[in-house]
C-alpha cells in the first residue's frame, strides 16, 4: 500500500475541491446576500487542509495501484462530507448543527437529495446555489473531474476512475486515454446541463432557478430552491422538461457521448440496457397513471399521466423531485414507487439504485437456470447483445445482490432500534442506499425530526450506495491490506 501517494492525491483533490467555494462566493456578490465571507472562509479552510495533507508528501511520485485507488476514493468521499459541510458551519444562515451540516453535504454530493432544511425560500441565494452545485459535482463524480486534471500534475488516474465510476462494468473507455475519457464525459455533462437550463428558462423559470434546477436534474440529485420543489412552478411544461432530462441523467453517459460524436440515435436503440430501462419505465408509468385515474385521484387522463409519469421517472432515476404527495396515493402505489428506486438508472449514469444492467443480468440468469432444469446437459450461456457474459461478471452481480440485501436488512433493523417505525425505517434505508431522497412515514418530506444517530446512519448508507458497495466494503477484507 502506497500510503504516501494516497495522502498526496487526497491533498491535491481537496485543494481542487476548495476552488468550488469560489462560484457561490461570486453568486453572493452578485446578489448582495452578505455571504461572501463565509464562502471565502470555507475556501481558505479546505485549501489549508488540503495543503497540510499534500505538502509533507509533495515529492511522492509513484504509480497508483488499483487498491490505492479504492482507498483514495473512499477516504475522499468521507472527507468530502466534512469539507462540504464547512460553508454550512461557518455561517449563521442557515443555523445548522455539525450533524445536520454533514448530513446535508453528504446528501448533496451523493445526489441523494434528502434534506434537513426547511424554509428554503428565505435562505441566501449563495447557499441555495451551493446546495445545487454540490449535487451537480457529485452527479458525474468529482473524482472523474480530478482524473481529468491529475495528468496535468503528472499523476495517472486509471485506478481512481475504476474505483469511482458507478456500474457493474467499469473497464470500457470511450477514448484511448483515461483523462480524455473523463474530459469527454464532463464535456457531454456540461452540454446537457446547459441545454437543460435553456429548456427550463423557455418553460418559464427565471435564469437563477433554471440553472439551479438544471444542476440537480441532470445529476439526478433532486435538491430544489423551494420547499415544494418543482410543484412551486405549477407548470406542466417545467415538469415535462424535468422528465426528459431525468431520463437523460439516468442513461449511460457513454451513449450520450457516442450519439453526440456520431450524430446518430442508433446507439440508444441497439443498447440492451437502455431498451430495458425505457421498457421498465413505460410499464411503471402505465400502471401508476392508470391507477391514479381509475381510483379518481385525478379527474383527467392527462393529469393522471402527468403526475404518474413524473413520479415514476423521478423515483426510478433516483432524482427524487416530488410534485405531489405520492406517500398519500391510494393502494400500493407509494410502496411500488419506493421499490422502483431499487431498479435505478443505467450503469455509467448519474442515477442511483442497483442499476438496470444488474437486474437485466439477473433476469437473464434466471431464464438460463430454468432452461437448464429442462436441458441439464445443455451448454446454455447468459448472453447480452448476442455475446456470452463471463461467469466472473455473473458472480459479481450475484454477490452484489447478496450484500445489498444483507445491508438493507441490517440497516433497517438498526434504524428501527434507533426509534423509527417499520415503514419509516425501511424507506429511509431504501432512499439512502439508492441515493433517491424522498421516503415514506416520518421521513416522507425531510429528515429534520429524526435523531442524530439516524442521520449519521443514513449518511453512511448514502456513501455506501454512491460507491456501489464494493469500493468501500473491500477495505474491510484482510486481503486488501496484504502485500
Amino acid at each position: 500500500m502506497n500510503l504516501s501517494m494516497v495522502q498526496h492525491i487526497l491533498g491535491l483533490m481537496l485543494l481542487i475541491f476548495s476552488l468550488t467555494m469560489l462560484p457561490p462566493a461570486a453568486v453572493s456578490l452578485a446578489y448582495q446576500d452578505g455571504h461572501f465571507q463565509p464562502f471565502l472562509d470555507a475556501f481558505l479552510i479546505v485549501a489549508l487542509l488540503g495543503a497540510l495533507l499534500w505538502f509533507p508528501v509533495r515529492r511522492a511520485r509513484r504509480d497508483l495501484r488499483l487498491r490505492d485507488g479504492f482507498l483514495v476514493v473512499t477516504l475522499f468521499w468521507f472527507t468530502l462530507g466534512l469539507a462540504g459541510a464547512t460553508p454550512f458551519l461557518v455561517t449563521d444562515v442557515p443555523d445548522m448543527s455539525f450533524t445536520d451540516a454533514v448530513f446535508e453535504a453528504v446528501s448533496g454530493f451523493t445526489t441523494t437529495g434528502s434534506t434537513v432544511l426547511v424554509g428554503l425560500e428565505g435562505l441566501p441565494k449563495s447557499i441555495l446555489y451551493y446546495r445545487q452545485q454540490i449535487q451537480w459535482l457529485g452527479g458525474m463524480g468529482i473524482i472523474v473531474l480530478a482524473v481529468a486534471l491529475l495528468p496535468i500534475l503528472g499523476i495517472g488516474g486509471m485506478s481512481l476512475y475504476k474505483a469511482e465510476t458507478p456500474g457493474p462494468v467499469k473497464d470500457d473507455k470511450l477514448t484511448p486515454r483515461i483523462a480524455q475519457t473523463a474530459k469527454a464525459l464532463w464535456a457531454g455533462y456540461l452540454l446537457l446541463t446547459a441545454v437543460c437550463a435553456a429548456c427550463y428558462y423557455l418553460a418559464g423559470m427565471g435564469a437563477f432557478d433554471a440553472f439551479a434546477h438544471a444542476f440537480t436534474t441532470l445529476s439526478t440529485g433532486g435538491f430544489s430552491t423551494y420547499d415544494d420543489g418543482l410543484s412551486h412552478f405549477g407548470s406542466a411544461a417545467v415538469e415535462y422538461v424535468a422528465i426528459l432530462f431525468m431520463l437523460a441523467g439516468g442513461t449511460n453517459f457513454a451513449l450520450h457521448f457516442l450519439a453526440l460524436r456520431g450524430r446518430s440515435m442508433r446507439g440508444y436503440l441497439k443498447d440492451a440496457e437502455f431498451r430495458a430501462y425505457v421498457g421498465i419505465l413505460a410499464v411503471l408509468i402505465l400502471v401508476v397513471s392508470s391507477s391514479l385515474y381509475l381510483t379518481g385521484r385525478y379527474g383527467s387522463i392527462a393529469d393522471a399521466f402527468r403526475h404518474g409519469a413524473f413520479q415514476v421517472v423521478s423515483l426510478q432515476t433516483s432524482t427524487g423531485y416530488v410534485t405531489a404527495e405520492f406517500a398519500a396515493w391510494p393502494g400500493a402505489l407509494p410502496a411500488l414507487l419506493m421499490l422502483a428506486t431499487f431498479i435505478g438508472g443505467c450503469a455509467g449514469s448519474t442515477g442511483g439504485g442497483i442499476k438496470v444492467m444488474r437486474w437485466l443480468l439477473v433476469f437473464k440468469q434466471a431464464l438460463v437456470e430454468l432452461r437448464r432444469l429442462i436441458h441439464p446437459r445443455g451448454e446454455i450461456l447468459v448472453r447480452l447483445a448476442k455475446r456470452p457474459v463471463p461467469d466472473r461478471v455473473i458472480n459479481a452481480v450475484t454477490a452484489f445482490f447478496a450484500i445489498y440485501l444483507m445491508l438493507f436488512g441490517g440497516l433497517t433493523l438498526l434504524l428501527m432500534a434507533l426509534g423509527l417505525d417499520q415503514v419509516s425505517a425501511w424507506s429511509a434505508v431504501a432512499t439512502s442506499l439508492n441515493n433517491t431522497g424522498p421516503a415514506l412515514g416520518s421521513v416522507a418530506s425531510n429528515f429534520t425530526g429524526v435523531p442524530d444517530s439516524v442521520k449519521w446512519t443514513c449518511a453512511l448508507a448514502m456513501i455506501i450506495g454512491r460507491l456501489e458497495l464494493f469500493t468501500l466494503i473491500v477495505l474491510f477484507t484482510p486481503d486488501f491490506w496484504r502485500g
